[in-house]
């Protein structure tokens, strides 16, 4: 189909040669363009906004093609939640608990370990008969229960949460794998002792516990001392290691105990130099073997994972490492933990495990399990993801060997004659299994409810099928039948079928004239009246729109817009060919050179305006409600404010006359003016002789008398106060001047607007009064002590000489004058000086701007501080940016931070026309305006960024740790790495608020960075131990 540019054009082709007034119905099918060809499937890949008989692209393919079952529902088959038979179940990954989940796979494929959990003698369950309900309560009881499950459910995964919640773990937040191995065990083995069965008691010891004694020798006298230990796992250093045997023999090896940590030998009666070592006694039936990849980071201050690599073996002779070898000394390899993830904070656990019945090798990953080939183990792709930077490669791996850099734990189980597994029955027992048949019978009721929700969708989307595809064959409209019109949307979402299809509503595609939109004609679609009237029963809607609906007014209306376009092309050319030729003096009509210049733009606009005016509905614009229209109409009344929207306005005076200003306008011709008539009947119209507006007249020459006016008082007052504008030789309070006693006063706020009206007197209104009341309190007391003044307050007022002040009452009305004194007293020899005011200070206002000051510096949100970095050979000092900037760039921006009086909301105007400052944001401004010790000096109040220097936004309760948080994001540097500080102070509390630690909003604190990591991939680790690191306290393990 042609493009939606082409078909407006065809629709249209005939305005040139049909004047309005002969407009026929074949004029109007066309408009409408209900003769434009229907598209093809084939042809058109997608719909043709710009014909209204294009039905192809609008969501029919899925209805049309084959039936897929799968598109009708969004549930998943229930039956790819069963388990597979002969198949493990999965454990589901809560959030950050897969740790967890891995050593659960671990213990349960312990069979004697299972088996001991099943014959746990439990009172809650026996004191229950098999008819009433039980539900497991304690930790011991939630774990049988798991195991029950992952043994008999029927579930492809199950869910661990009772077991998790009654541990009390937080399900988001990934734990020290490790730990929780040592301290589940030691909770089982706690529980487990207090059983009544003593071939229960001591399992756990018999499982997992070895014996081994730390041997010191004296080297003096010879004495051994034996120190007896029981161990659960070996915790091997694996720094600088290879194989597994090298950390089991440095785990061994001797240490010399010399120097301040010699050994008192009770044989010597004194400290001798010694040897120490561990010797390995006894060996339990599963060992654990503990890989020290997560280890303190003495630099940082925080854990790190090492990635490096570790061979193991399939089976391990323990013989060589045990001082009285046993029999009972090789051991087979039974499971492989994996740590995937370069951070010792995060990553993702995962087990290898042999099943202790089949011998063959499961991949445990949460919920999904894989079974491995061949009964051989294979770490594959799960090992090699390490950090990014490393280049190390994976070693090449003898037979009988593994090589792993993320395995942290490995499970030996001890070889015997024969198969001892066979001995051990882990039958499920009768209360556990009515438990799990519970479990399974809710399970395949919601198989069932699943499936019949699946078959119900299948059902009904076949129906619908079916109807969609009948219907969507009536839908084109045949020419010369009757039709009706369907907004394109619904049509979309009726065959989308994933909402709910409502009712249709035609409202928004009518005219003025209620009827069809000659604009809209591209939303909608024309199809038979068939199909309408099905369409309309079913679903309902109004107004129904056929051929009687297309509107006449509009396209008579249309055509004739577009016949004027035309003819302005024609009319533009001749007026630009009329405008050379010169124009005599006394004949033609001035207009606006503005108005000429964009005179055709304007005719356009004007057009077009018309053409909207006749094709909106009542109370509707384009179909939209009259909310929008009324704010529609609210912005184009603000824009007509500032574009000219009518011709000849630009030389239009405030009183409906023309304009005085020559330059502005230009004498036209008869003959342009009659053509420019046509298209602007109501411009105003000024002929070559009529007089500019004399109001206007009058007003510019009262305007010229009183710049001349100002321009003296400028002078005058300039003359007389010198030294005040200059700002030179102004009194200070930290040096009183020798030769007076006494100093007025008067607001900074006078003297900026003093000054401004000094230097542009014809542009600025001038100053009559002095407005002081905004330095008293409401009681008329003054607000600011003398030491107050020295030590910053004194840059909110301006000191005068007493010969300036007796200047400033002649010249301007003071509401209150306000002046500090100097008073001496001889006290035995001695000259004791104090200062008073006039008004005298209020001293309960004082402490309540002293209090909202230091409230406000503690209580800020929202507020910008600056972070200077700085180096061991670049010292950046902290000095005063505005006194390296010029005079004149000062002046500048001073101009910039002052505001007009009459439109500042901060400001309000007194009787007597001073422009006076707020008191309350007077008091709120002053806890932010940096201290200035010149009275009568103004300083810049913007903070000028230096180089290495960044904003940074905070809040007062916000704590050191995450402002570091903040600078770490900023500058790269890691939070440890952080000294910082301010006005000289180390701020050095984490845990301490920016409010408390004196940060105030646009202050700078200075960042010295240390030494950076050799390693930046730690930079993650530092996120996420931002927060204090608690581990498993307050959980179940540690018996809370």
């Amino acid at each position: 189909m042609a493009p939606r540019i082409q078909l407006e054009r065809a629709a249209w082709s005939w305005a040139d040669t049909v004047k309005p007034e002969d407009v026929t119905e074949e004029h109007i099918e066309k408009a409408y363009r209900i003769r434009v060809p229907a598209c093809k499937r084939v042809v058109c890949r997608r719909n043709c906004k710009g014909n209204p008989n294009c039905l192809v692209g609008i969501g029919e393919q899925g209805w049309l093609g084959e039936i897929d079952e799968n598109s009708f529902h969004n549930i998943d088959d229930p039956n790819s939640e069963k388990r597979d038979k002969n198949k493990f179940v999965g454990l589901t990954n809560l959030g950050a608990t897969c740790y967890v989940n891995t050593f659960l796979q671990v213990w349960f494929h312990n069979l004697e370990l299972r088996e001991t959990l099943y014959l746990c003698q439990n009172s809650r369950a026996e004191e229950h008969n098999m008819e009433s309900d039980y539900e497991p309560q304690s930790i011991c009881e939630h774990l049988q229960y798991l195991f029950a499950l992952l043994q008999n459910s029927n579930r492809r995964y199950i869910d661990p949460s009772g077991l998790v919640k009654a541990l009390g773990l937080d399900t988001g937040q990934q734990q020290d794998a490790q730990e929780f191995s040592k301290l589940f065990l030691s909770l089982l083995e706690d529980t487990l002792s207090k059983q009544k069965n003593p071939n229960l008691q001591n399992v756990i010891q018999q499982q997992f516990c070895g014996q081994s004694a730390y041997v010191t020798v004296c080297n003096q006298c010879g004495r051994s001392s034996l120190l007896p230990s029981r161990f659960y796992e070996l915790e091997l250093s694996i720094q600088g290691h290879k194989q597994l045997t090298e950390c089991i023999t440095e785990f061994l090896k001797e240490e010399k105990l010399e120097g301040d940590n010699r050994y008192f030998c009770e044989n010597c009666h004194s400290k001798q130099n010694a040897t120490r070592h561990i010797k390995l006694q006894t060996l339990p039936r599963t060992l654990n073997l503990q890989l020290m990849r997560f280890v303190f980071d003495r630099q940082t201050g925080h854990k790190k994972k090492l990635n490096s690599f570790i061979s193991f073996p399939e089976v391990l002779d323990m013989g060589p490492f045990l001082e009285e070898k046993d029999e009972k000394c090789v051991y087979e390899l039974n499971a492989v933990l994996i740590h995937r993830g370069i951070s010792a904070y995060s990553g993702h656990y995962i087990a290898h495990v042999r099943d202790g019945r089949t011998k063959e090798w499961y991949k445990f990953n949460d919920e999904e399990i894989e079974k491995m080939e061949g009964k051989k183990l294979q770490l594959g792709i799960d090992d090699d993801i390490a950090e990014a930077k490393s280049q190390t490669r994976k070693p090449k791996c003898s037979k009988g060997y593994h090589c792993s850099r993320n395995a942290y734990m490995l499970v030996y189980k001890q070889q015997t004659e024969g198969d001892s597994n066979e001995k051990i029955t882990e039958e499920v027992p009768a209360f556990l299994q009515k438990l799990v048949d519970r479990d399974n019978r809710k399970f395949e009721e919601w198989c069932i409810e699943m499936a019949d929700m699946r078959k119900q969708s299948v059902d009904k989307g076949k129906a619908k099928h079916e109807e969609v595809k009948e219907l969507y064959k009536l839908l084109p409209a045949e020419d010369g039948q009757p039709f009706e019109f369907v907004p394109l949307e619904w049509l979309k979402k009726w065959l989308d079928d994933s909402s709910l299809t409502k009712s249709i509503d035609n409202s928004k595609f009518l005219c003025s004239h209620g009827k069809l939109h000659l604009d809209k004609i591209g939303d909608i679609k024309r199809i038979s009246a068939k199909a309408a009237e099905h369409l309309f029963k079913r679903y309902g809607g109004s107004p129904r729109l056929d051929r009687s609906s297309l509107c006449k007014e509009c396209v008579v209306q249309q055509c004739r817009v577009l016949r004027l376009k035309n003819q302005l092309n024609k009319d533009y050319k001749e007026v630009s060919s009329l405008m050379k030729i010169p124009v005599k003096s006394n004949e033609g009509f001035w207009v606006g050179k503005a108005s000429l210049r964009c005179w055709r733009q304007l005719a356009l606009e004007q057009l077009e305006d018309s053409q909207k005016e006749t094709h909106q509905p009542n109370g509707k614009t384009n179909g939209e409600g009259p909310e929008i229209s009324a704010l529609q109409d609210t912005d184009s009344k603000d824009q007509e404010n500032e574009e000219m929207k009518t011709f000849n306005e630009d030389i239009l005076c405030l009183h409906g006359g023309m304009s005085i200003s020559v330059g502005e306008k230009k004498l036209i011709s008869h003959d342009v003016w009659s053509r420019l008539k046509v298209y602007f009947p109501s411009a105003p119209e000024f002929a070559y002789n009529q007089d500019a507006c004399q109001q206007c007249i009058m007003l510019e020459r009262e305007g010229k008398e009183n710049e001349a006016l100002n321009r003296m008082m400028a002078i005058e007052q300039k003359t007389n106060l010198l030294n005040l504008f200059q700002d030179r030789n102004r009194p200070t309070l930290h040096k009183w001047p020798q030769d007076t006693d006494v100093l007025y006063i008067v607001s900074l706020f006078f003297v900026d607007e003093w000054k401004k009206f000094i230097r542009k007197p014809t542009k600025s209104s001038p100053v009559s009064s002095i407005g002081n009341n905004v330095l008293l309190c409401p009681h008329g007391g003054f607000m600011f002590t003398y030491e107050s003044m020295v030590k910053g307050d004194a840059q909110h007022v301006v000191l005068l000489w007493p010969s300036e002040w007796d200047v400033i009452n002649r010249l301007f009305l003071v509401d209150q004058p306000i002046s500090i004194y100097r008073l001496s007293e001889n006290i035995q020899n001695t000259t004791n000086v104090h200062y008073r005011t006039q008004p005298e200070l209020c001293l309960d206002c004082r402490e309540g701007l002293i209090f909202q000051q230091q409230r406000d510096l503690q209580e800020y949100t929202q507020a910008t501080v600056y972070v200077r970095k700085v180096t061991n050979k670049r010292i950046m000092k902290e000095s005063a940016p505005e006194l390296n900037v010029s005079g004149s760039d000062a002046e500048d921006e001073r101009e910039e931070l002052k505001i007009e009086g009459e439109s500042d909301p901060d400001f309000y105007q007194s009787g007597d026309g001073a422009k006076r400052q707020k008191l309350g944001e007077f008091v709120r401004s002053s806890t932010v305006m940096p201290i200035s010790q010149k009275s009568g000096i103004r300083r810049s109040t913007r903070h000028r960024k230096l180089r290495g220097e960044k904003a940074l936004i905070v809040s007062a309760n916000q704590t050191l740790k995450e402002l570091k948080i903040q600078i770490m994001h900023a500058f790269s540097v890691a939070p440890f790495d952080q000294n910082l500080s301010i006005d000289g102070r180390c701020l050095t509390d984490d845990s301490a608020t920016l409010g408390s630690l004196g940060v105030i909003p646009e202050c700078v604190i200075f960042l010295k960075a240390d030494e950076p990591l050799t390693d930046y991939a730690a930079m993650d680790d530092v996120y996420q131990v931002c927060m204090p690191e608690e581990g498993f306290k307050g959980t179940g393990l540690l018996g809370h």
